[in-house]
């Protein structure tokens, strides 16, 4: 049944789409099917793979029970190597796509006598996740007694960090008799001082026995300064530096720093006076540990790195003890660095943004709601894939079809799109088996050439009105001509797009060059515009900046600035596309 799903090209013909995608939810298992082969073997296969978990080896883990999670009749193992897979990728970081396949096994195998285990880490995913009110309906699934005190010490812990008392009122009115949910929303009352929020406090109070003074903590108010301080722990890597003009192993950090330190100089103009502090920390954790004894550190406003997430972990704790604002890495889009620390945000938006806002500017640029969609192999891939299937599918867009492309089946995106059944005279194709104007739109979660490029050539081969929208890194290499992007009309989401036509860019360019005697690669154009949205949330909102971060962001200068969101990524992301031979934005986020 399940590869009658996937037979799209033959019920095609017939005018009928093969998959039905408010079953979305199983695409891991879809996946796996048609793109992995099995071994009979399945005890030794089980057992290498648990050992693999057992070294903490996750990545290879995965590796190695993804084909035993493909149901035969004589694999005993599906369930527990999909419980494993998920719990491997948890390990790894990857939450969303555990998430995914943890509910899948929940949904495949709803007898299975361990599924207070699978809800137990979906209820932790959901926390880490900011997904409170999927998590406390999740908890009240677990049977087990013995995880209910670990199970209620997450939820105190993650409701704490909960600053939306809104939020807290909606949860108390879908559970309430759970203490940790009222405990909650009487501490986050006692932040307020508006006489409703008062008067329930109160309230709670009385119903409870509570000392309503034990709950009041008032938030302090905007603290603005006269020099904000702003500590970068980042790999400079200095013992590897050399005076010659080669490019060092450190080049795009340096680059990242020169740009932050031009965006000081230039917010000087803005009335705003930062203090860079730069500690180099040798991509060590030891010497980050080492780093985080300074004292100094602990007056910093904002924090910026390690960049990398296996250095990330102290500094981490460091931020959430002394209450300073973190942005582990500027230039990344896994939300997995956020964490659960409430002071660390995400300056990009991350993967799951990225697919939603894709599915928004589709639904809005085309009239035929049938889109397929490509994505790559990694977990990120899959986020963006699956989030932008969600939100289109809330949209009123049609998924007739979805594949996840490995580089040696990338060649099935031709078969797929631009199999031709008939030809002109000259030998030109005139129909495809997938038939011309029959889809509207092509959505490609992937950066991967060996993918984009196999979308963009059958495309062009079709010559009928399909809109592809992708990612603003294919405009970084070199595979596919600038020409044939406007041929084809492709839309890309671009985040860190800046007009290089516009006089902010061109002065930006101009200082650079003035000052170092090149031109400004991508890494400075990003630490310049990163540290101008950061000085000018300074300026504006003070150092307990993200609360205004939220409510009205922070306009950018050479991008659309940043508007924080709930999962503490940035909201705005702009959509590009050539027109008349120039990059042009198709929105305003």
């Amino acid at each position: 049944m399940i590869n009658s799903r996937w037979s799209m090209v033959d019920s095609l013909r017939s005018g009928c789409y093969g998959l039905r995608t408010k079953d979305y939810g199983l695409f891991l298992v879809c996946f796996f099917i048609c793109t992995l082969g099995l071994s009979q073997d399945f005890k030794k296969q089980f057992k290498q793979a648990k050992e693999l978990f057992a070294n903490e080896n996750y990545s290879a883990a995965m590796d190695a029970f993804r084909p035993l999670t493909i149901y035969d009749r004589a694999n005993p193992y599906p369930e527990y190597a999909s419980f494993y897979y998920a719990l491997s990728a948890q390990k790894l970081g990857f939450n969303t796509v555990a998430k995914e396949m943890f509910s899948q096994t929940k949904s495949i195998y709803p007898e299975w006598d361990q599924l207070d285990e699978v809800n137990y880490w979906l209820y932790k995913i959901y926390l880490g996740q900011r997904e409170y009110f999927h998590a406390l309906k999740l908890s009240a699934e677990i049977r087990n007694n013995a995880l209910m005190k670990e199970i209620d010490a997450m939820k105190r812990d993650a409701l704490s960090k909960v600053e939306d008392v809104e939020i807290l009122k909606m949860l108390m009115e879908e559970n309430p008799n759970d203490y940790e949910v009222i405990r909650a929303l009487a501490y986050g009352l006692g932040k307020s001082a508006a006489p409703a929020d008062t008067a329930l406090l109160d309230s709670i109070a009385h119903q409870k026995n509570w000392n309503k003074k034990d709950f009041i903590t008032l938030e302090d108010p905007p603290l603005f300064k006269d020099v904000y301080r702003i500590a970068l722990l980042l790999p400079f890597r200095a013992n590897s530096l050399d005076p010659s003009p080669t490019k060092k192993r450190s080049q795009f950090v340096l680059d990242l720093y020169e740009g932050m330190k031009q965006a000081a100089d230039s917010l000087v103009g803005e009335g705003v006076r930062l203090d860079l502090l730069a500690y180099d920390t040798d991509h060590d954790a030891e010497t980050i540990k080492s780093l985080l004894k300074e004292e100094e550190l602990k007056t910093a406003d904002l924090i910026v790195g390690p960049l990398f997430a296996e250095d990330s972990k102290s500094v981490q704790e460091f931020s959430e003890i002394n209450k300073i604002n973190l942005v582990v890495n500027p230039l990344s889009f896994n939300i997995d660095l956020v964490g659960q620390n409430p002071f660390a945000f995400l300056f990009q938006p991350c993967h799951k943004t990225i697919g939603e806002k894709s599915a928004e500017i589709l639904a809005s640029k085309t009239s035929n709601k049938n889109c397929f969609v490509f994505y790559g192999e990694s977990p990120k891939d899959s986020v963006m894939a699956f989030s932008f299937i969600k939100a289109a599918l809330s949209l009123g867009v049609k998924i007739p079809y979805a594949e996840e492309v490995r580089g040696e089946t990338s060649g099935k995106i031709l078969e797929t799109l631009a199999t031709a059944t008939e030809y002109d005279e000259w030998k030109n194709p005139t129909q495809f088996k997938l038939k011309l104007d029959s889809i509207g739109s092509v959505f490609v979660a992937s950066d991967d050439p060996l993918i984009y490029t196999k979308v963009i050539n059958s495309v062009e081969t079709r010559g009928d009105s399909v809109l592809v929208v992708g990612q603003e890194n294919w405009l970084e290499d070199n595979s596919v001509e600038l020409s044939k992007f406007e041929k084809i009309k492709i839309t890309f989401a671009a985040p860190n797009f800046s007009s290089v036509n516009g006089k902010p860019y061109l002065e930006f360019r101009k200082k650079y060059l003035q000052h170092h005697g090149v031109l400004p690669g991508p890494y400075a154009q990003k630490g310049f515009e990163f540290m101008m949205v950061m000085g000018r949330a300074l300026k504006k909102y003070g150092a307990h900046f993200q609360r205004g971060l939220s409510q009205d962001g922070v306009n950018g200068v050479l991008t659309s600035g940043y508007q924080m969101q709930l999962t503490r990524d940035n909201a705005r992301v702009p959509f590009i596309a050539f027109l008349k031979g120039k990059l042009e934005t198709l929105n305003r986020p």
